[in-house]
């Protein structure tokens, strides 16, 4: 995750669709427009509709990292409407 600059990061592995993206859509709105935000999430659910969810806000998904435990990081950065 070194190539981006993380301004803030989420772990929404511990809630189930749909607050999976209800946590993520506020921690983006605390954040200013650019700003970069990791988001942990685990595999299934959360996978296919919090990434689908936030680009269909406006936001710029920049990478989906599986990590070695089974969760993934879904780099976003923020864009203002």
């Amino acid at each position: 995750m070194a190539e981006f600059n993380i301004t803030d990061t989420v772990d929404i592995t511990d809630v189930v669709c749909p607050v999976t993206f209800v946590k993520a859509k506020v921690a983006l709105e605390e954040l200013d427009d650019g700003d970069i935000l990791s988001i942990r999430m685990n595999d299934g659910e959360p996978v296919q509709n919090v990434p689908r969810s936030i680009k269909e806000e406006g936001h710029q998904i920049l990478k989906l990292i599986h990590n070695a435990d089974g969760t993934y990081n879904l780099i976003v950065r923020k864009v203002e409407e």
